[in-house]
């Protein structure tokens, strides 16, 4: 997966290609093109990207590598600085046993179709596994729809709700906008001008910047990102993947509180 920041670099390589293209052009200050000159170097520019397509991709990819290649380190420095932010901060809704001896934390956003994806594994170790704990951490990275969801779900908490409408929600086929995340709600039995009113708390919108930036610091740029014990795992997993982390996981912990003799 090529994560969301590394899509960033593209403006920068139209922008190289363009300044390729200049040199095919009259030299003139970039106000005295004309706009048939204009034209020609727009042109010149697409037809290079369309015969050398590699060059776009090349660039993604050099840049996307370089700018993971020191992640796993930072990562494992965020594991480590940001324990109580990752596992315990209450302002996160917590699924399974709330007392589970080892912890999955998933960021999700619930117009990710990976999430969705991979909400049936997740839906299948709560059923197998009551010792799991999950932390639900929003992080709406799709736009502004996203958003109204991610605060609606924090907010159905209020409602003693959350549970239902994640569910809901994530079993929600099709485009989802505003109308569509009021709707799930309504369906679950949340009040919504309540719900609605609970959604301009502030410390809801405090929670979701903090989830950014924590997501940030981990070096999770996309959704769905799990941490599992001191692994961070970017992107949809599958059930036995999962299963093998949380074994691990739950081992690692084992072998931290067992007595030493």
């Amino acid at each position: 997966m090529i994560g969301f920041s590394a899509l960033r670099t593209f403006g920068v390589i139209l922008w190289v290609a363009a300044g390729l293209a200049l040199f095919a052009a009259p030299p003139a200050p970039a106000a005295d093109f004309t706009p048939q000159q204009r034209q020609a170097i727009e042109g010149i520019v697409k037809d290079y990207l369309a015969k050398h397509p590699e060059v776009i991709l090349d660039a993604l990819q050099g840049a996307d590598a370089s700018m993971k290649s020191g992640a796993p380190d930072k990562a494992a420095a965020a594991l480590a600085a940001y324990q109580r932010e990752i596992f315990h901060d209450p302002a996160n809704p917590i699924g399974g046993n709330p007392e589970g001896n080892v912890t999955l934390v998933e960021f999700f956003d619930y117009r990710c179709p990976y999430c969705k994806q991979v909400e049936p594994a997740l839906e299948s170790l709560l059923r197998q596994d009551h010792e799991l704990r999950i932390v639900y951490k929003e992080f709406p990275v799709l736009g502004p729809a996203s958003v109204t969801a991610a605060k609606a779900a924090l907010a159905a908490r209020k409602q003693d709700k959350f549970d239902a409408f994640h569910r809901a929600m994530m079993a929600l086929k099709g485009q989802i906008d505003d109308a569509a995340v009021f709707a799930v709600a309504a369906s679950v039995g949340l009040d919504i001008p309540r719900l609605k009113r609970d959604m301009k708390d502030p410390a809801i919108g405090r929670q979701i910047d903090a989830n950014y930036a924590l997501a940030d610091a981990l070096r999770i740029d996309g959704t769905p990102g799990f941490v599992i014990g001191n692994e961070v795992v970017p992107g949809a997993i599958g059930l036995d993947d999962l299963k093998q982390l949380i074994a691990a996981a739950r081992k690692t912990a084992a072998r931290k509180t067992a007595p030493r003799g």
